[in-house]
């Protein structure tokens, strides 16, 4: 495994982060495909053992029981100061107001059992609070102890550029990572957030490096649970299919290239683009293993100009607002 700091914070995390969606009560309005807490042990524990440190959930993953169900199991498992554990706050009653952020923090430090998060991440941008607000509130529960860092996710280059100058100029706690949709078929964030990021060193943990699958397999799609129920995912990939199949068929030949899996040559791709840590969800413990064998893939710059020769511009999806 290899580690780095999170963006300015002085944290050390694994570059490899384990994404919890997958872990809750199983929701018809959600997600049916979740894990339940002895299996989600399991994937925690292989996670660990790889020397994965760092671990993403949020307030709404499956009704806040992902939160539960993942303190349980790092309580069961490694001492708390061992561990990264990132939240999030947005997608609640009051969304970012001063009141659903003083409100939202202590459910979630309660759902996980521990009485600090190292990130809290405001999971989408909210325009109907004042910024101002927002950020003091932040401020302020950085200031009593409950969150050690903040992250941002999911939002337009513009307004999260705002909202670390806002930070600044009243003396707020700024903003230390960015998680946004990232991977080979979707590169929109390439125009502003990303080169931002890099150049603000702020860190870039990008969701969906695999794009939901589509590229860690040869066939576009699986016949899984998960695959015949996340509509979430058809909705972001299935879309492009036509164009995006192209570089899924090239993803699939540089891992036959260098004898390594798609999974690996997609995630070192993003490593060699200057991402901090992708955020790898996974229900099987053999996902994490195959994870870890990216850092053994060098790609060179024949490699991913190969690899990104045939995308074309995407809409825009996931921001919200």
């Amino acid at each position: 495994m290899q580690y780095t700091t999170l963006g300015n914070s002085g944290i050390e995390i694994s570059r490899l982060c384990l994404g919890c969606l997958g872990f809750g009560e199983p929701s018809p309005d959600s997600h049916v495909w979740t894990l339940d807490p002895a299996a989600t042990e399991v994937i925690v524990k292989r996670a660990l053992d790889l020397g994965i440190n760092f671990f993403d959930t949020a307030n709404t993953y499956s009704h806040g029981t992902s939160e539960e169900y993942l303190g349980r199991a790092l309580k069961n498992l490694v001492p708390r100061d061992k561990v990264v554990i990132a939240t999030k706050v947005y997608f609640n009653e009051g969304h970012l107001s001063k009141k659903a952020i003083f409100r939202e923090i202590d459910l979630s430090l309660k759902r996980l059992g521990t009485d600090y998060v190292d990130l809290y991440i405001l999971h989408r941008f909210d325009p109907t609070t004042p910024i101002e607000e927002t950020l003091e509130a932040l401020d302020t529960i950085v200031k009593a102890g409950k969150v050690r860092a903040l992250g941002a996710s999911a939002m337009y280059g513009y307004r999260f550029h705002t909202m670390q100058v806002c930070a600044e100029r009243n003396g707020w706690t700024p903003f230390v990572s960015m998680q946004n949709h990232y991977n080979l078929l979707y590169r929109e964030d390439e125009r502003e957030i990303i080169p931002l990021c890099l150049q603000e060193k702020v860190a870039l943990t990008p969701f969906s490096p695999l794009a939901a699958g589509r590229l860690a397999r040869p066939e576009w799609n699986a016949d899984t649970h998960r695959s015949r129920t996340d509509t979430t995912a058809a909705g972001k990939y299935d879309r492009t299919e036509a164009t995006d199949r192209e570089i899924a068929r090239r993803v699939h030949e540089t891992a036959e290239k260098y004898g390594a899996s798609m999974t690996q040559v997609a995630l070192a791709w993003q490593f060699k683009k200057g991402i901090t840590a992708p955020i790898v969800g996974a229900t099987k413990a053999k996902y994490l293993d195959d994870a870890v064998g990216a850092f053994d893939v060098a790609l060179t710059d024949a490699d991913i100009a190969f690899l990104e020769e045939p995308y074309e511009p995407h809409r825009v999806v996931g921001f919200g607002t």
